[in-house]
């Protein structure tokens, strides 16, 4: 969770934590390690939300929850709650240095390496400084992986994980065809590696330059690479693609010694008492894990292959999308008119009218404004609001059709997914 508390509560230091207002009441962000999220801890969660909010739980584009309508009074407690459940940072002013995302599907060696990349950050009071946006990638190389959000600093095995490949600056340089790696370091000394860029970006940037993509604009990419007190060796070395598809029903996990289901609350959105309800189905049949994905979905992860399919029946029957195919599995809106002041139009409902409106599934994001805070990556289609029910819509980052209501863009998604 990130932002600052009254300290009625011991634990609830100011730094540690932050709730921020939204038009709906505070909003409550808690950063999960590499999205996963205990049985137990979900329950803890769940009854915050109740007493503490409007019950209404959103998952991120980067893995993490939201906690929504946090009553004015109630913050010390969520606070309490979060931390006794062992979800709050190592230290205080740590919360926003662990913005370090991975595959849902990420081996214990993988997360192991996350969590000292993330304490060493954390132990180190001179990288406070950075941007709570200032976001890491720790790729192991899996099929189910976010590859298009940009990030300041991404390392993604090769060699079986002996080494990582990595890149700098907020592009997306994983994708077939983009730039290569930029070099390869050994694992044991990924760490110091990371400690090395971020030190180097924070002794160069300006006060306005948040993001590393900022400060290679203005100073350039190989001064930046030649300023790391660290030995890299040179690589030409691109990621394979990755299958996004594999989000969506049941699958065997990476050492195929079990099965991992997926699925996907619509828009990302959950109840107290569905998280209750998976949280449930996790102790039951997953370990006692819930993994939170990048795609605003959950995973449930080491499930027996005879039970695949009854968990599947239940996810379903909590009104999950498992189904690649449906149409709110390919869609995204932000919280809208209901829960920002910024936007124009209340998009999630608007989203679910469009979706029981579209023929076939359509990758379209729903936006309530020009800031777009919903999609981290580029999306082929993009309806903006511009009043209520009323969006211009964009395909490719370029104007197609304007004022459009929900309606109007159905036939619109329609006509133009029959002419692909």
């Amino acid at each position: 969770m990130n932002a600052s508390f009254p300290t009625s509560r011991p634990s609830a230091c100011p730094g540690l934590m932050r709730v921020v207002q939204a038009r709906d009441g505070g909003l409550a962000r808690l950063r999960l390690a590499g999205g996963e999220l205990r049985a137990d801890a979900a329950h803890a969660l769940a009854h915050a939300a109740m007493c503490c909010g409007s019950g209404i739980i959103d998952i991120t584009n980067r893995a993490n929850l939201q906690l929504r309508g946090i009553h004015d009074d109630a913050h010390a407690r969520l606070v309490g709650i979060a931390l006794d459940a062992g979800l709050g940072p190592q230290a205080q002013g740590g919360d926003d240095l662990r913005n370090v995302m991975l595959s849902p599907l990420a081996s214990d060696a993988t997360r192991a390496l996350c969590d000292a990349i993330v304490g060493a950050m954390q132990r180190d009071p001179a990288l406070h400084a950075l941007s709570p946006k200032f976001a890491l990638q720790l790729d192991g190389g899996e099929r189910l992986a976010m590859l298009d959000h940009p990030h300041d600093v991404w390392l993604s095995a090769t060699d079986d994980g002996s080494r990582y490949a990595f890149g700098l600056g907020g592009t997306v340089p994983h994708r077939i065809g983009d730039a290569p790696a930029l070099g390869s370091v050994a694992r044991d000394d990924v760490v110091a590696f990371v400690l090395s860029a971020l030190h180097a970006f924070l002794a160069r940037a300006s006060n306005e330059e948040h993001r590393m993509r900022a400060l290679i604009a203005r100073i350039g990419l190989p001064l930046i690479v030649d300023s790391l007190s660290f030995d890299a060796v040179r690589s030409d070395w691109r990621r394979a693609p990755a299958d996004a598809s594999l989000r969506f029903g049941a699958h065997p996990m990476p050492d195929r010694a079990a099965w991992y289901v997926g699925a996907q609350p619509p828009l990302g959105r959950l109840d107290a008492a569905t998280l209750d309800a998976l949280a449930d189905l996790a102790s039951a049949h997953a370990q006692g894990r819930l993994v939170m994905t990048p795609w605003q979905g959950v995973l449930l992860p080491d499930v027996a292959e005879s039970r695949t399919r009854y968990v599947i029946e239940r996810l379903d029957a909590l009104g999950l999308v498992t189904d690649a195919n449906a149409p709110l599995a390919r869609m995204i809106a932000c919280s809208g008119s209901t829960g920002c002041a910024r936007s124009h139009a209340d998009t999630k409902a608007d989203a679910h009218r469009l979706a029981t409106l579209l023929r076939a599934p359509v990758d379209v994001h729903l936006s309530g404004c020009e800031r777009s805070c919903a999609a981290a990556h580029p999306v082929p289609v993009t309806m903006m609001a511009v009043s209520h029910a009323r969006y211009d819509l964009h395909v490719d980052a370029r104007i197609a059709a304007r004022n459009l209501s929900i309606e109007e863009a159905a036939e619109w998604l329609a006509r133009s997914h029959a002419d692909a």
